[in-house]
């Protein structure tokens, strides 16, 4: 699925258009979003949304968390990821989460929200900025992944927030991504594409043979400088009841530069909107 040559101008095209479709999918949904929706609902709108401009399969299908889930409180077992019927209030954060494949090429996205105000929630994604700058400098550094993911977990701890991503299975804060081919046919398991996880698999067992992971976590197996190819990037913070996070993809280079695959997301622009209004 990850390779250097994903990192090739032609493919880095397909994967913007991909990245930009999905984050298109969750702002179109926030907008919808009032009072009593549930997030059953929301997802059913992202998937709607995304089948309509030609999504034919999903490395992971959509997710949607609402309230006090978006910090991910007593998230001990995988069924919890799963969309409820819990409706969102006025005032409520949420997470609108999905990975969608078209033509082979993949994305996975987080967007944080809220609907009104909520000053923990502003306070929070303010804040957030800084990680996404600390990762792709210590990335072009050419430190270990394990140690970035420690130094991420040293700017949360200076912020007085949570680690809400070492909830994630396997602790992951970020993945390799890329194409997807297999003669499987389409199906869904666990909320994962069976193609997509047919390829990860493949992935996992390579790198493995090199003590190397395509999951990027805070063990022994992640410490080496990032694999050239793409990653999707998902530091996930809380602080009591309120959760939020930003997932996109990095581009990492086989000179072992390191970037952001696009800058015109939702929460670049709002960071970068609040700077120029500073």
């Amino acid at each position: 699925m990850a390779g250097k040559g994903l990192t090739d101008s032609a493919h880095l095209g397909k994967f913007r258009e991909v990245q930009q479709l999905a984050y298109a999918a969750a702002e179109s949904v926030a907008q919808t979003l009032q009072p009593g929706v549930t997030e059953k609902q929301a997802v059913q709108r992202m998937r709607e949304y995304l089948h309509g401009r030609g999504v034919q399969d999903w490395f992971h299908v959509p997710f949607a968390w609402f309230g006090d889930r978006t910090a991910f409180h007593n998230f001990w077992t995988p069924v919890k990821f799963f969309p409820t019927h819990r409706r969102l209030e006025e005032g409520m954060p949420f997470i609108l989460d999905c990975a969608p494949v078209r033509d082979g090429y993949m994305a996975d996205i987080g967007y944080a929200g809220c609907l009104g105000t909520n000053p923990v929630y502003e306070q929070l994604m303010h804040d957030l900025a800084a990680y996404r700058t600390l990762i792709v400098t210590r990335v072009r550094e050419g430190a270990p992944l394990r140690q970035i993911y420690r130094d991420v977990d040293a700017l949360i701890d200076r912020h007085g927030y949570d680690n809400r991503h070492r909830v994630y299975p396997g602790r992951v804060i970020a993945h390799q991504i890329g194409t997807v081919h297999s003669r499987l046919p389409q199906f869904i398991a666990a909320g994962f594409g069976i193609r997509s996880l047919q390829t990860l698999v493949g992935d996992l067992i390579l790198e493995r043979m090199h003590h190397r992971s395509p999951l990027w976590a805070d063990g022994e197996i992640s410490n080496h400088p990032a694999t050239p190819g793409l990653w999707a990037v998902e530091p996930h913070i809380g602080f009591r009841d309120v959760g939020v996070k930003f997932e996109e993809i990095l581009v990492v280079t086989p000179s072992g530069d390191a970037y952001w695959l696009d800058d015109d997301l939702p929460h670049v622009r709002r960071w970068q909107q609040a700077a120029a209004a500073s």
